[in-house]
């Protein structure tokens, strides 16, 4: 009790919005009268039931650090629910009434909805009681209480009726159960067939229930909660008995079956994954059969293969830890290898120079060197590589070769080759290759050419992040000043200094020419100049406060600081420009409220925050006070924005005192 009268007496309204957001802990502020049976369990947990559609069992393991934990039988599942906040506010209560919150007995039926039978623990999301400082950041991290021991207590119950009866009693009521719900005769039937050993007629319904389900339609709308999903669950339990009881071809068959018809069904699907995933649960059962069929280990392996390289919905997500099993000796690889070669020579060769196309062939390429690589010829890898490097573009797989084996020249070769083959199709793969030219300058100490790179990188995509890192540099060689003179004058002009025939103009330009380069890009989309917005972005880092305020109204004029950017410089400028900051940050008040919305109401309120702070260090609450009460006689037929302003009101007093 000491523990939870120690949170509870440092909590506060602003700690419960933080935890839940303000929209449920208002909710929960509503439900504070519905909670019932409020009890401890342990040190820290409080447990009780809430009223709402029906009455839900909520439990809350209180934190000092505010990262609560928390489970409740509703079906809200995006976070901390109003149930939850209630709780504790009813705690919270108790606490400042200073009354005792009794402790849960284990017969309590709130306990065994819980908690299960009495010798049982809660379950957390890893599945362990959280005691020890390693495991606490990963309960902050996951907070929520998996309801395992929910499902238990049903279970328990069950067992319990069961235990006395007759074994002609428990006859009598599974037959009636057999024909009053015809899936309990089917699972009867089904384990004796598994029993048995005769198999036939299950994988025959199991083949047709595949082929019925994958004919189904797949969709889902969260819009009105409505949509048509297949139910794999009976064909997943059935997977896993014929793993279980040894019948590994026979699965891997059905495990072809549902491939083929249920990769059609994915692709054709809107139903948010759903099917996907049940698809994939199923594979993972097929994939685990592969070490147990009869297949040799080389067909073993190319069949996980060849399902690995059609998997373009991620359905075998353990396909690789198959590979990785060691039962699969190098001999067995080799064998893989050699047929692989077989399909690599048979394959055409992609048309143009577009990664796309040559995307199926590098995945094969792929395969290959993982077969030579654990079949131990390692030698052969440089050599495909080099011969694949113009037709699948994996330039960068080459040079890291090539680097690792000490021929840095060859690789720096390859890096300027491959550079200006994609630099028009595929200037992602060209800008990798630059960047293992600037690796290569710096591993050889060539500063100045890693400055000239990291000028390359900025003036062709300008950002704060890439002034820094070319600062970085620059400072290396002592030449900043004169660099950050002409970065920031490329932001107002547009004119990049370092191109050739732009050398001259630009007083000396102070770095080497680099091994390639990007030429200016062309058409519609591209940064306009004079380039404001990074302009702020830098004079923010650099703490000019007063160009800050300059750059701020000039992009204000033409409308081009969104709403998250006003609130960036409203926060740089708060301290140094408080009334620019508070302008800034009602503007945004305003914005937001007119756009008549809840959610709109909770993020007005957290600008309303931080004004409140700048109210405060100024010595400004009767200004505080004045704006809350403007803002609500303003708008005081808007409920849920009252209920924001109450919170604000009180935000910061402790809930308890």
């Amino acid at each position: 009790m000491e523990t939870i009268n120690a949170i509870l007496s440092q909590l506060t309204f602003a700690d419960l919005d933080q935890w839940a957001g303000e929209k449920i802990r208002a909710r929960g502020q509503a439900y504070v009268k519905q909670v019932d049976g409020l009890q401890r369990a342990h040190e820290d947990d409080l447990v009780a039931w809430v009223a709402g559609t029906e009455d839900y069992a909520t439990l809350v393991r209180l934190d000092p650090t505010g990262q609560h934990g928390w489970f409740c039988t509703c079906p809200y599942e995006a976070g901390p629910c109003k149930h939850a906040v209630a709780v504790i506010l009813a705690a919270a209560e108790e606490v400042k009434q200073q009354r005792q919150i009794p402790v849960l007995a284990e017969d309590d039926d709130l306990h065994l909805m819980l908690f299960g039978e009495p010798d049982d623990e809660v379950d957390w999301e890893d599945g362990e009681e959280v005691d020890s400082a390693d495991n606490a950041e990963e309960a902050a991290a996951e907070p929520a209480i998996v309801p395992e021991k929910v499902k238990k207590a049903g279970v328990s119950k069950v067992r319990k009726l069961l235990g006395d009866k007759s074994r002609e009693e428990l006859l009598d009521l599974l037959v009636a159960l057999a024909k009053e719900y015809p899936e309990i005769e089917r699972r009867v039937q089904e384990a004796e067939q598994l029993r048995s050993g005769q198999i036939e007629p299950l994988v025959r319904s199991l083949r047709k229930e595949i082929k019925k389900l994958t004919g189904e339609p797949a969709w889902y709308s969260h819009w009105n909660n409505e949509g048509s999903i297949p139910d794999y669950s009976h064909v997943q339990r059935q997977l896993e008995a014929l793993l279980d009881k040894g019948h590994a071809d026979q699965l891997l068959e059905l495990g072809d079956e549902l491939w083929r018809l249920g990769t059609d069904q994915v692709e054709q699907s809107d139903d948010e994954g759903h099917t996907m995933s049940a698809l994939s649960e199923c594979m993972e059962i097929v994939l685990q059969a592969v070490p147990q069929s009869s297949l040799p280990r080389s067909q073993q392996l190319l069949w996980v293969i060849d399902h690995l390289l059609e998997d373009e919905f991620s359905l075998l997500e353990s396909g690789d830890a198959v590979l990785d099993n060691a039962v699969y000796t190098p001999a067995d690889w080799r064998e893989a290898a050699v047929a692989l070669e077989h399909r690599l020579s048979a394959a055409a060769k992609p048309r143009g120079a577009n990664f796309s196309d040559a995307y199926g062939r590098t995945r094969l390429v792929n395969r290959l060197i993982d077969a030579y690589q654990k079949g131990g010829e390692s030698e052969k890898i440089l050599p495909l590589l080099e011969t694949e490097a113009d037709t699948c573009q994996n330039y960068e797989q080459l040079v890291v070769r090539l680097l690792e084996g000490g021929n840095k020249e060859t690789a720096r070769h390859w890096c300027v080759q491959g550079f200006c083959r994609t630099l028009k199709e595929s200037p992602g793969i060209a800008a990798g290759l630059q960047k293992r030219l600037r690796e290569m300058a710096a591993a050889d100490k060539r500063d100045d050419l890693v400055a000239a790179y990291r000028a390359q990188d900025y003036f062709r995509r300008a950002s704060l992040e890439n002034f820094r890192e070319l600062r970085k540099a620059a400072e290396k060689i002592g030449a900043w000043p004169k660099l950050r003179e002409l970065a920031l004058g490329y932001l107002e002009t547009g004119q990049r200094p370092d191109l050739p025939g732009k050398k001259g103009e630009a007083a000396a330009w102070p770095l080497p020419e680099p091994e390639v380069c990007f030429p200016p890009e062309k058409g519609v989309g591209l940064k306009q100049f004079p380039d404001r917005q990074t302009l702020l972005d830098i004079a923010i880092s650099e703490k000019r406060f007063d160009d800050v305020v300059s750059l701020y109204q000039a992009l204000k004029k033409n409308s081009r600081l969104g709403l998250h950017g006003g609130d960036k410089v409203a926060k740089a400028v708060a301290k140094t420009h408080p009334e620019v900051a508070l302008e800034i940050w009602r503007g945004l008040v305003d914005r937001l409220i007119a756009e008549v919305k809840p959610r709109s109401y909770v993020e007005a309120g957290g600008f309303l925050r931080l004004m409140h702070k700048v109210y405060e260090a100024g010595n400004r609450q009767a200004d505080w006070l004045a704006l809350l009460a403007e803002l609500r006689r303003t708008h005081k037929a808007k409920r849920r924005l009252l209920e924001v302003l109450d919170a604000l009101s009180g935000a910061s007093k402790k809930i308890v005192g």
